[in-house]
């Protein structure tokens, strides 16, 4: 899988990226129908308002097939976050994780933040693991029931 092209988020990778994380997730975690619903409901407030100088989104395509995602939005003046991360199975353990992480926080840095954070589940440990090797502090732990299934929330943080 060669020739990994990372293309802008468009209206039209809004269906497949619902779909893979609703699929992935409810497969690899158990969770129910809502996380398609919040996934639906991010991009569908990300198409009708985000800020093109502060706010983007990024589609790995190669061979024609789109392979994951990763979005930079703003939380405030100050601090952007990172939404929507996700690589297909077929993507993985290729250093894909990595430079869609090194574009997002890339872009982050130019559009004037100067820190980011992220919301993930513990259970999401390879992400996790590329967040610390990447410099990301983990800043709080809590046990929650989300999406079905009882897990642990993390949130992490890295300034820029």
């Amino acid at each position: 899988m060669e020739n990994i092209e990372l293309r802008g988020f468009g209206a039209d990778d809004r269906d497949w990226l619902v779909e893979q994380h609703s699929v992935h997730y409810a497969r690899e975690e158990g969770f129910d129908e809502s996380f398609g619903t919040l996934v639906a409901e991010i991009l569908d407030a990300f198409l009708a308002k985000n800020d093109p100088a502060r706010e983007r989104g990024w589609i790995a395509w190669a061979e024609g097939r789109r392979l994951g995602s990763i979005f930079c939005v703003r939380l405030d003046d100050d601090t952007a976050k990172l939404r929507l991360f996700l690589l297909t199975p077929e993507a993985r353990g290729r250093g894909l994780g990595r430079r869609l992480l090194e574009t997002c926080m890339g872009f982050a840095r130019d559009a004037g933040y100067r820190r980011m954070t992220l919301w993930t589940h513990e259970s999401h440990r390879a992400a996790g693991a590329l967040y610390a090797r990447n410099g990301w502090s983990l800043v709080s732990r809590t046990p929650v029931v989300s999406f079905g299934q009882p897990n642990v929330e993390q949130h992490w943080s890295i300034d820029l």
